[in-house]
């Protein structure tokens, strides 16, 4: 956006006032389906929206009475009123997620981490671990999970076949977050756990750009976490991306992608990420807060 591009929106909200738009996170994501953390969220979100899957669960329970989505449990802060009322959204946000699939010219997907929660009844993985936000965590109905390698690519690769199948022409780029685990569930140092994360990511990333010639991978990984950056592209937290890192990578993305290059060099060479930032939600972080 600050380049002067767009994304395509499916789930824009535009029968709502502004402020509501801005509220319900419409316009934050292509369709309103917060952040997809695995491979195993997207598959899962695609074999949703298109008749493959139903999930067990459908709506989940606040501690203030009021209701979410247990597959993307920011996206309506104030919440919904019943569960009538999550399922009659999340049925709106599958079309648009059909929309999108089938339409998209370009579809970007950052792989983001390796471990999750979900369901022991029929493998529904969540947005946020059950008990952070909706729900009461019940070990007999939910479970930690570390997705290896192997699970992480075939969800991967089974995602994008499929894709591929109801959208033939579309190209696909694949990306790895640069941003380290908040915490872990293991009992390990979280520095392990995000140097195993991302490991898997970029591998199961990879092996994908090798197999189809219609995928792409750019490195916005490591031009983040390079060695040769000396942490200049990190916020004081170690964790956040700064503007400098954001404006590097994405001149590395116009010079490498996009015709015409030179006349959108000057437009980001000071790229604005404030507004854009401020307006995305985290589960990792809500998560952190929890333990806390």
């Amino acid at each position: 956006m600050g380049a002067g591009f767009n994304y395509f929106v499916t789930e824009d909200g535009a029968h709502l006032p502004e402020d509501q738009r801005k509220s319900g996170n419409y316009g934050t994501f292509s369709a309103r389906y917060g952040n997809i953390y695995t491979p195993t969220q997207l598959l899962q979100l695609y074999q949703e929206a298109f008749g493959e899957r139903i999930p067990a669960e459908q709506a989940w329970r606040r501690p203030d009475g009021r209701f979410v989505d247990p597959f993307r449990q920011q996206i309506q802060p104030e919440g919904f009123e019943s569960v009538q009322a999550v399922v009659a959204d999340r049925m709106k946000h599958l079309g648009a997620v059909r929309e999108l699939i089938e339409n998209v010219d370009i579809f970007v997907f950052t792989l983001g981490l390796t471990e999750a929660w979900r369901s022991r009844q029929d493998g529904s993985v969540f947005s946020a671990a059950p008990g952070v936000i909706g729900e009461n965590y019940d070990p007999a109905r939910y479970e930690f999970v570390n997705f290896d390698f192997d699970q992480t690519y075939a969800a991967l690769s089974t995602f994008l076949e499929k894709f591929h199948e109801i959208n033939p022409t579309a190209k696909v780029l694949l990306t790895v977050s640069p941003v380290p685990l908040i915490a872990t569930y293991e009992p390990r140092s979280v520095l392990t756990s995000t140097v195993y994360s991302k490991s898997v990511l970029r591998v199961a990333a990879e092996t994908a750009f090798r197999k189809f010639d219609w995928i792409d991978y750019f490195p916005s990984y490591e031009i983040i976490t390079g060695s040769f950056s000396g942490g200049l592209y990190y916020e004081a937290d170690w964790r956040e991306v700064n503007a400098t890192g954001v404006s590097h990578a994405m001149r590395c993305f116009m010079n490498n992608y996009i015709e015409g290059r030179q006349s959108v060099k000057e437009q980001i060479a000071n790229f604005d990420i404030g507004e854009s930032m401020g307006t995305i939600v985290c589960d990792e972080e809500v998560m952190d807060r929890a333990r806390g």
